[in-house]
């Protein structure tokens, strides 16, 4: 069963930090692209940054020099640092993977999503 769980969510003031990790199961996460998503309320689902297979990366302007991606081969989960957050921040973040499972189907998945709320 492929599944991506998001955990580390919640709620900051402004300038905080916070840690989102994303537990991958049923599939080669090591040949998958991984992603993290955001979708405030009343918004479209927007892209926030990725990290390759080949662990590049990268980031939507409106975050780049604040949050960091990285992953863990070993555990295969992706995490999100978020540094600086600020109350556009708000929003429900997904885990996205992009790539085989563990039955080699080709797929896009993703998680039930994570909640952080930015506020004073």
């Amino acid at each position: 069963q492929v599944q991506l769980v998001e955990s580390g969510g919640g709620s900051v003031q402004p300038g905080g930090s916070l840690r989102l990790s994303c537990a991958t199961s049923g599939i080669i996460f090591t040949l998958n692209d991984m992603y993290w998503y955001r979708q405030a309320p009343g918004k479209q689902r927007e892209f926030i940054a990725g990290i390759s297979k080949g662990r590049n990366t990268s980031f939507a302007d409106s975050v780049k020099g604040r949050f960091t991606i990285s992953r863990d081969n070993a555990k295969n989960t992706v995490d999100l640092q978020m540094n600086s957050l600020n109350p556009e921040d708000t929003a429900v973040y997904y885990c996205n993977a992009v790539g085989p499972t563990m039955t080699w189907i080709m797929a896009r998945t993703w998680g039930q999503g994570t909640q952080v709320t930015v506020s004073s």
